[in-house]
């Protein structure tokens, strides 16, 4: 009996984006918020693209808070999402659209998320990087950071808990 082969590094790359961008555009308020994701092997970084709705002080002018702790847990949930979900798409268990059509794709759910505003959030785009400490079959622990044109110097970071989806129970 023959080895499968393997697929080309194309198919395998055009599933993964298929996923990530159906993971972000599935959420409308990502989509209003304009958060996006770069994708590096594993690896996401969340992007705020700027634009004047975000402003909450137009004196200073500043990033609202909320919008900025939005944007840290988005970034969580998202990269714990993908990470979870990622050995499925990899062995093409899970495509793109199953992520917002499947009734049985469930996201984590926030237990508690707690953030840390260091300094103003400029009128600019923003950037945030998940680091998933911990992830269980039930509970996940993550922390995120937040910087704008330099990633030593950041201007939020969080740390949050959430609740891992459960399989779903076999309905026979």
């Amino acid at each position: 009996m023959a080895k499968p082969r393997p697929e080309p590094m194309q198919v395998v790359k055009q599933r993964r984006d298929a996923a990530l961008r159906a993971l972000v555009v599935g959420v409308p308020y990502i989509r209003f918020l304009d958060i996006n994701f770069d994708r590096r092997g594993d690896e996401l970084t969340g992007v705020l693209n700027f634009d004047d709705k975000l402003i909450g002080n137009p004196f200073l002018p500043a990033i609202h808070g909320g919008v900025t702790a939005a944007f840290l847990e988005v970034t969580a949930v998202i990269t714990l999402s993908w990470e979870h979900m990622f050995p499925r798409i990899e062995s093409g268990e899970i495509d793109g659209e199953a992520i917002v059509t499947d009734p049985d794709i469930r996201f984590p759910k926030t237990i508690d998320f707690t953030v840390d505003y260091l300094r103003s959030g400029l009128p600019r785009d923003a950037y945030a990087r998940a680091f998933v400490s911990r992830s269980g079959r039930r509970y996940a622990s993550v922390r995120v950071e937040a910087w704008q044109d330099n990633h030593a110097k950041l201007f939020a970071q969080a740390s949050g808990h959430f609740l891992m989806p459960q399989p779903p129970r076999d309905k026979s």
